[in-house]
Parts: C-alpha cells; sequence; structure tokens
C-alpha cells in the first residue's frame, strides 16, 4: 500500500532545499515571476544553463530562475552538490539558486514537482516532466502559468512572451 505524501496547496509551503543543504527562502520570490528547471550537467540540453544566467542576471527584479538538479534522466546529472555547483560556477557561471537534486517524477517524487504537474495542487493543468530543461513558469502570486518542454529555450519569444518582455 502507497501511503499518500501530503502535498501543499501553495507553492510557497513547500520545503525545498538548496544545493548546498539549507533551506530555500521562498520570500526572495515573491513578488516575482517564477522560472523553475530541471538541470543535468551531461545532458544535450545542459547549454541552456547559460541562457537561464542571462534571464536571471538580466531580469533579476521581476523574475527568479531556480535550477533543480536531477539524474532520472539518462543518469545525466551523477555528481554530487558540490560537482555540480563547480561545474555550473565555472562553465556557466551561474548564481541563480540551484535546488538540492530532486526526484522530478517517480515514487519519490519532490512535494515541488508532485505540486508543479499535478492540477489537483497547482489548480491549472497536469503534465509530466518529459526530459532534462523542462521549464515551469510561476506568476507574482505563486500561481502556475505554464510549463515548456526541453527544447523550448529560456530566451525564446514564448517564454519571453509571458513574462512581458516582448510584446
Amino acid at each position: 500500500m502507497t501511503i499518500a505524501k501530503e502535498i501543499p496547496k501553495r507553492l510557497y509551503d513547500i520545503e525545498l532545499r538548496t544545493l548546498g543543504g539549507d533551506l530555500f527562502d521562498w520570500n526572495t520570490c515573491k513578488g516575482k515571476k517564477i522560472l523553475i528547471v530541471n538541470t543535468a550537467s551531461e545532458c544535450g540540453f545542459t547549454k541552456q544553463y547559460k541562457d537561464l544566467q542571462t534571464l536571471y542576471e538580466r531580469y533579476h527584479d521581476t523574475l527568479m530562475v531556480i535550477g533543480a538538479p536531477c539524474n532520472q534522466f539518462g543518469k545525466q546529472e551523477p555528481g554530487n552538490a558540490d560537482t555540480i555547483n563547480s561545474f555550473c560556477e565555472l562553465n556557466f557561471g551561474v548564481t541563480f539558486p540551484l535546488t538540492e537534486k530532486l526526484d522530478v517524477k517517480g515514487n519519490d517524487q519532490h512535494a515541488l514537482y508532485s505540486w508543479l504537474t499535478d492540477k489537483t495542487f497547482n489548480g491549472v493543468k497536469s503534465s509530466s516532466v518529459k526530459w532534462n530543461f523542462q521549464k515551469y513558469l510561476i506568476d507574482e502570486e505563486g500561481n502556475l502559468i505554464d510549463y515548456y518542454f526541453s527544447i523550448t529555450k529560456p530566451m525564446s519569444k514564448k517564454i519571453l512572451k509571458k513574462l512581458e518582455l516582448v510584446g
């Protein structure tokens, strides 16, 4: 018998740890849109870190980018926290927050991804994470706006339009 896990109704009530092991402070996101991306260092989409960092630098007043390392797709994020952090800093200058390594699907799915992928919790739509670098966009009030598959680049018009950065 599977034990149902408690998933908060509000995004900001989900307990999330940083790559360094500290509790993530959702207050840093309030009043901003949030782009949450499951990341992997050894993926063909890894170069998207560059555009994610560009988004974060250009729009940090109105946008928070959160990277969530995940090793569930092709085992493309095998490293520990120090390895992941060093890789992201050295290769892409990443300064946006990275979470601890998360399961984004399956029996051990983290509460964050249960909320992101299940309409019961997010109130908007259900989805499944298909691969690394799938993106979830959240509004300033902590509500799901939409999600984008890996092939959608962070600086794409689809995303920028939802961020209200292009007409």
